[in-house]
């Protein structure tokens, strides 16, 4: 039986039951159970602001996520949340899924390491990302009950060592292609696993342009 945590559930759709399967055939448990839990945390903030959205979206932008994470869906120049982005946009055109929801989709995923721009647009964007902040950064862990926390664990656990196991399932996923985490939080995952590291520099990419001074 599906779980319901204070009405939240997964959609009973044709639709959600294929992104079910196709994301536990292709991520690993760690990056599936996480991204069930980031649609439960994701629908369950959603309904305590009052917010009006479409289970069914939120379950497509919260389970591709970390998709790009994944070596069938990484490309070797974009960063890991377009090609999530683009392998949800694909899967849900493939379904018939309208162009305005595809692209709501996208931009969930795509922004969903951009701090402080998806809680201003569409609910979907916006909760993709709470759900994020929620299940990996613990941002508003005070903000969800005992209960509702338990429930979702209980479904789909949390490793005993999550917090390093997702940050290395980053750092495998981006490692090879450093300079897409220019301008985003993945440059710390970067930083943090590789001594080697060197970030990109905002005032140096403008001091080394074409442009005369």
């Amino acid at each position: 039986m599906a779980l319901t945590v204070q009405g939240v559930s997964v959609p009973d759709s044709k639709l959600a039951r294929e992104i079910t399967e196709l994301v536990h055939d292709t991520e690993s448990p760690l990056l599936f159970n996480h991204s069930s839990r980031v649609y439960y945390f994701g629908a369950l903030a959603g309904r305590r602001r009052g917010l009006n959205f479409d289970p069914e979206l939120l379950y497509a932008g919260a389970m591709f996520h970390d998709m790009g994470l994944t070596p069938r869906y990484s490309s070797a120049q974009e960063r890991f949340e377009v090609d999530g982005a683009n392998a949800a946009r694909d899967f849900l055109r493939s379904h018939g899924i309208p162009r305005a929801d595809l692209d709501t989709v996208w931009t969930a995923i795509a922004l969903h390491t951009t701090p402080g721009i998806p809680q201003h647009m569409h609910p979907v964007v916006a909760l993709v990302t709470a759900g994020v902040e929620m299940d990996v950064l613990g941002l508003t862990y005070a903000e969800y009950g005992e209960a509702e926390r338990n429930a979702v664990v209980k479904a789909h656990p949390r490793s005993d060592h999550f917090k390093e196991d997702i940050i290395e399932t980053f750092y495998q996923g981006i490692k090879n292609k450093p300079d897409t985490t220019f301008g985003n939080v993945k440059a710390d995952v970067l930083a943090d696993k590789d001594p080697t590291f060197q970030r990109g520099n905002f005032c140096r990419v403008i001091r080394g342009s074409a442009w005369p001074s």
